[in-house]
């Protein structure tokens, strides 16, 4: 009963934290708005019905019933249509349609003496400013929350502390659980190391991490070692050698052994000494802060580049039971399973629990800025190409000493943005099934 209740919490902090994340996101929007002189008739935090709301001056606050998005109301998103378009637009079929319907809706939003508070009529800076408001705000918070996952929590490395000692060397692949008579000794083994043993330094090199000392090991086949431990509060001097072995090379994006192309492992020689490390839970530098960031944002960009085989993958380990990519991508319902699963775990201590919730958060607003980013609409990164590919025709045309050709006319794509949506929410349908029925197993 604990664990099911303990899951049902991991779900509802990711919930609350996904939508205060969107309401912090359409802040971003809303103040740089609001500080331009756009008249803003609604600040909402979900969609769906409208499950209460509160009016301010002249805009109106609420929650809807699904927290799955949210929005701000500015007046005069699109232009009004040029002479002779609104006619043939409203006639000839769906799509101008969608375009006329837009521009409609666009234009009940300016009331009267409010003309000159409409988005539309900003410069294209500010445009873009308000634009880009929330996908900073998503940015700003997953550095906030990678800083305290990184800085206040720490995260796990391998320590200078010997952990493990293999008695024998096996080959590559070797499933043996007990050394043969015939085997020989590892080197760290036959050296004297031995668990609990913290090394120092080798050859004179002090060593911080045990990622350092493997680095030196597996660079030091059948070179003879001074290694400096630290065993019981006095410090020795061990002789190793490493062999020279043949390891499975490991993609460190993937955690995946990499394949030659015939499909087979591939091997890299590398020094062995027959050793792992202890972990330790170690508090990092504030400037470790940005590169992980970074690195978050780059792989999310690899996702989205790369989003349509992963989506064939997802959907063939939803339908045909294959396992499910854990870098691959999940929806909301996948995020808060994975949130549940993880405070539910009895087996890790309480404060890594929380460490990983924080980072599933620091993650999805990383997700959330780059997502947002992409220049298609009704997305905020279709907003701003549009407000970019503006300044860029004015530019000409004053460059050229021609007339101004005006804002440039975004309801005309709103087309493209009805079938974004379509995908988008196909996506979703299909990531929300596979997160139900195949779960990414974070355990396997």
């Amino acid at each position: 009963m604990l664990t099911v209740l303990l899951f049902i919490v991991g779900v509802l902090i990711m919930v609350v934290g996904l939508a205060v994340s969107i309401a912090l996101h359409e802040v971003g929007h809303l103040v740089p708005a609001k500080r331009f002189g756009v008249k803003v008739g609604q600040y909402m935090i979900g969609f769906g019905p409208t499950l209460f709301s509160r009016t301010r001056g002249e805009t109106q606050y609420g929650v809807k019933a699904l927290p799955l998005g949210g929005y701000i109301s500015m007046s005069g998103m699109f232009p009004p249509a040029k002479n002779g378009e609104a006619g043939r637009a409203a006639s000839t079929g769906f799509f101008q349609t969608l375009v006329q319907d837009a521009r409609t809706a666009s234009a009940e939003t300016i009331d009267e003496g409010d003309e000159e508070r409409t988005f539309y009529r900003l410069p294209v800076y500010k445009r873009v400013i308000i634009m880009l408001g929330g996908p900073t705000m998503n940015l700003l918070i997953a550095v906030v929350l990678f800083g305290v996952v990184l800085c206040g929590f720490g995260v796990a490395r391998e320590s200078t502390t010997v952990g493990l000692v293999n008695e024998c060397v096996l080959p590559a692949g070797s499933t043996a659980t007990s050394c043969p008579a015939d085997a020989t000794p590892a080197p760290a083994f036959a050296a004297g190391l031995r668990n609990g043993d913290r090394i120092v330094s080798i050859d004179g090199e002090t060593m911080s991490d045990g990622d350092q000392i493997a680095a030196v090991l597996r660079d030091s086949a059948d070179t003879t070692l001074d290694v400096v431990v630290d065993r019981d509060g006095s410090e020795q001097t061990l002789e190793v050698t490493p062999t020279l072995s043949e390891r499975y090379v490991v993609d460190e994006s993937t955690g995946q052994y990499e394949e030659a192309a015939d499909g087979t492992p591939v091997t890299r020689e590398v020094g062995f000494v027959g050793i792992g490390f202890a972990t330790e839970t170690a508090r990092q530098p504030v400037t470790a802060v940005l590169p992980a960031v970074w690195n978050n944002v780059t792989h999310v960009v690899d996702l989205i580049i790369h989003l349509p085989q992963r989506l064939v993958g997802v959907a063939e380990a939803a339908f045909g039971g294959g396992e499910r990519d854990a870098n691959g991508p999940v929806s909301v319902v996948g995020v808060g399973r994975m949130a549940g699963e993880i405070v539910s775990l009895d087996s890790v201590p309480i404060v890594d629990r929380a460490a990983y919730v924080v980072n599933l958060l620091a993650s999805l607003n990383v997700a959330l800025f780059v997502f947002n980013l992409i220049p298609l609409m009704p997305l905020d990164g279709g907003h701003i190409a549009g407000a970019l590919v503006e300044a860029v025709r004015r530019g000409f045309a004053k460059l050229f000493r021609r007339p101004d050709p005006g804002p440039v006319d975004t309801a005309k794509v709103i087309p493209l943005t009805f079938a974004v949506v379509i995908l988008l929410g196909g996506m979703s349908v299909l990531l929300i099934y596979a997160d139900i029925v195949n779960p990414i197993d974070l355990f396997g």
